[in-house]
């Protein structure tokens, strides 16, 4: 049976305007009139499922786009360790060589977190769990589990990851089923 996963970005955060690697922080003010005028259009399936990342910027974004989103913890962030609460302005004076690194090596973790690499694994194997969901889903993550989605939808090279930008309440479709995915827009 096909499956229908609709990826939603969470609203703007402190972070996102710095253009810094998120903490755990709360939505904007202004994210949440953004984040209900998408709600309004958003479908709503009988036969549908929501689910959020953990983070608090996730579960806000769902509460206000009046989702009852279950907490799926195969939505988390990417893991970007000691780099939390950082510019890339700032960690390219620090350590340039690190990030360089981290840019041109997928499997670089000078962070001490996830390696691009294990992040697109790790979604990808949440995609292909779909079999355990119900037909129509929801749900609530990060721009960087987006990007991967679609990485892995693509079967793109793990660099291709860079050319892809994803907004505060930007929205992607996948559809199919384990394996064989297309992308919607």
């Amino acid at each position: 049976m096909a499956t229908r996963i609709t990826l939603i970005c969470h609203g703007s955060t402190i972070a996102t305007r710095k253009t810094a690697f998120p903490l755990d922080e709360p939505l904007e003010a202004v994210a949440a009139s953004a984040a209900a005028a998408l709600g309004e259009r958003l479908p709503r399936p009988a036969n549908g499922q929501a689910l959020t990342s953990p983070a608090l910027r996730c579960r806000q974004t769902a509460e206000l786009l009046e989702l009852s989103a279950a907490v799926d913890t195969g939505l988390a962030d990417w893991d970007l360790g000691a780099w939390a609460g950082q510019t890339l302005t700032e960690l390219s004076a620090e350590a340039p060589a690190d990030v360089q690194a981290w840019i041109t090596d997928p499997a670089a973790k000078p962070h001490g977190g996830e390696a691009l690499t294990s992040l697109i694994e790790r979604v990808g194997r949440w995609l292909d769990a779909a079999d355990d969901r119900r037909p129509r889903v929801l749900a609530v993550t990060h721009p960087a589990v987006i990007r991967s989605a679609i990485v892995h939808t693509l079967q793109a090279p793990a660099d291709s990851f860079w050319r892809i930008d994803v907004s505060p309440l930007g929205v992607v479709e996948v559809r199919g089923r384990p394996g064989r995915w297309s992308l919607h827009t």
